[in-house]
């Protein structure tokens, strides 16, 4: 099973594995799981990170090539992911995180999240 991870999650995966709920846990470490990033995640730790933003103080760069090393795919934007954002609701503003649900629901890819408001949306979003 395809499982693209949010950005929290994948903080917490490289650095905070201890703020995984088991379900996490289970969905990542399963055999079966191809576990995918997104550009857009890392996109967003770059930008917080140079807001000073604590829960972002990861290089972007190291957090890359970590993923890439433990055997995450990126799953590239592309211009059918970014038209699709147009046609979802306005649960919530966070163009980092709409950009993942749309990429989810273009590719059929479940999107693990640890977010209330992105697992409100319709489509294979599962809170963990």
């Amino acid at each position: 099973m395809k499982l693209l991870l949010d950005t929290h999650l994948l903080l917490w995966v490289a650095a905070e594995p201890e703020k995984l709920s088991v379900t996490a846990l289970q969905a990542i470490e399963d055999p079966q799981s191809q576990l995918l990033f997104s550009p857009a995640s890392l996109w967003e730790v770059a930008i917080k990170r140079g807001l000073g933003r604590a829960d972002f103080n990861v290089d972007p760069r190291l957090l890359r090539r970590g993923l890439l090393d433990n055997g995450y795919e990126e799953l590239p934007i592309s211009s059918a992911h970014a038209v699709a954002v147009d046609d979802l609701p306005a649960i919530h503003k966070d163009p980092f995180d709409r950009i993942l649900i749309a990429q989810s629901m273009v590719e059929g890819i479940s999107l693990l999240t640890v977010d209330a408001l992105v697992a409100r949306y319709p489509g294979p979003i599962v809170k963990v």
